[in-house]
């Protein structure tokens, strides 16, 4: 199972940490081992004193496919669900102002938290609103019709450099509005009204 994760695809975002609007899909990925479900607690490890939260739709890849081609890649997934890709800001700076990748900064364990999955028909088409709620306080609120790559695009693109298999995700990006997390925050991913992830900070 792999976790691959769109950067800089809300224009909005990009501008908020002075990024540029990429013109390609921007991809990195997770380990397995990043992965956080069931609403298990986050706990903010020590290298790290400026963990972002990024909160962001997910696709559930149902089928195995290389080289998709744009007009079918709706057919390769039939779950969303919201996930938050942590990050740990303080180390990614670092490693951009040093030309290294980001690894460390992006794919630490736990970083990619998941929470529940729903049917892709029951979502409205094109936009669908996201929001985070941060200790009660809505502090993203997101809509996937402002993505600069679409899911279909999303899809027929990664499916170029590497085969996607059932059970992957696909992170597709994050709004405008992430922030720093302390211990005792307690977040929540509501996806077109419907509260689907829950996730502690400890």
């Amino acid at each position: 199972m792999k976790i691959i994760c769109i950067g800089r695809n809300y224009a909005d975002h990009a501008k908020e940490l002075n990024n540029p609007v990429p013109e390609a899909p921007l991809l990195f990925m997770k380990p397995s081992t990043a992965l956080l479900t069931e609403g298990k607690p986050f706990y903010h490890p020590d290298f790290s004193s400026n963990i972002h939260y990024e909160l962001e739709v997910v696709l559930k890849i149902c089928k195995n496919g290389k080289a998709i081609q744009p007009q079918f890649a709706a057919t390769y997934f039939e779950e969303v669900g919201l996930g938050i890709d942590f990050t740990a800001r303080d180390l990614q700076d670092v490693c951009k102002q040093k030309g290294h990748p980001w690894e460390i900064a992006k794919a630490f364990d736990h970083s990619a938290v998941v929470g529940q999955f729903v049917s892709k028909t029951s979502m409205p088409s094109g936009h669908i609103r996201f929001q985070l709620i941060k200790n009660g306080i809505v502090v993203q609120d997101g809509n996937t019709e402002d993505l600069i790559f679409s899911f279909e695009y999303l899809i027929s693109y990664i499916s170029r450099f590497f085969t996607l298999q059932t059970g992957d995700l696909i992170f597709t990006g994050t709004p405008a509005g992430v922030g720093k997390i302390a211990i005792g925050d307690r977040l929540e991913g509501v996806l077109e009204g419907e509260k689907i992830l829950e996730c502690e900070i400890k």
